[in-house]
């Protein structure tokens, strides 16, 4: 089939397809808000970097080089994330599987990027991981994993958490648990905000991993 500039019925649905994704793509490609240069830093920025390095031993990167046009927020979330990203009363196979929920539920390719490799160190199986990728529940799941599971995608489709769900991530975590457990979903979800809003692309040498979800 041909139409009347003399293309193929194939080659309409190729620029049909190709159009259809270029938005998607420029988006991508757009990072809104790149590293600041050091001279171009005000006193606050140069503050609260120094203040990141002693805290974390490491130079800013990912969602706190946009964060760091709001020193004091950059600060705030910073700290925050001292502890829930180090010192959560969760072990990190499990603070890791929260933190891959809660980045496939706003597909931030950065923030699964980053952590992917460090919850199968950690020793969530892969085959976990690539069942939450693909938007699927993971079978054969260890009890605490299912908890987990459970519990973060109900608060994060649902806005809340049954009774059930609930109950059963009490007995197995405490009260303090549970707190931690929504804090990493918060602090994941604040990372995600902001990475989602400025764009920033994925570590370097890294391919994007997730489908973007259907709407």
């Amino acid at each position: 089939m041909i139409d009347h500039n003399g293309r193929t019925k194939r080659e309409v649905l190729v620029m049909v397809f190709v159009l259809a994704f270029v938005p998607f793509m420029n988006a991508e490609a757009q990072n809104r808000m790149p590293p600041i240069p050091v001279d171009k830093m005000t006193e606050e920025q140069k503050k609260s970097v120094a203040e990141f390095k002693t805290a974390r031993g490491a130079d800013l990167s990912g969602p706190f080089f946009p964060l760091l046009r709001s020193p004091e927020v950059l600060n705030r979330v910073r700290a925050m994330g001292d502890y829930l990203r180090f010192k959560s009363l969760l072990p990190p196979r499990l603070s890791e599987f929260v933190i891959l929920i809660t980045a496939r539920q706003w597909t931030q390719q950065y923030e699964w990027s980053a952590h992917y490799a460090i919850a199968i160190k950690a020793g969530l199986n892969p085959d976990i991981a690539r069942a939450v990728a693909e938007g699927r529940r993971p079978e054969k799941m260890a009890e605490d994993e299912e908890i987990v599971y459970d519990f973060c995608t109900e608060l994060l489709r649902n806005q809340s958490v049954s009774d059930v769900t609930y109950a059963r991530a009490v007995a197995k975590f405490g009260e303090p648990g549970v707190i931690d457990t929504v804090g990493i979903v918060g602090y994941y979800t604040v990372l995600a905000m902001v990475l989602n809003t400025a764009r920033t692309p994925v570590p370097e040498g890294m391919t994007p991993a997730l489908a973007p979800f259907p709407h």
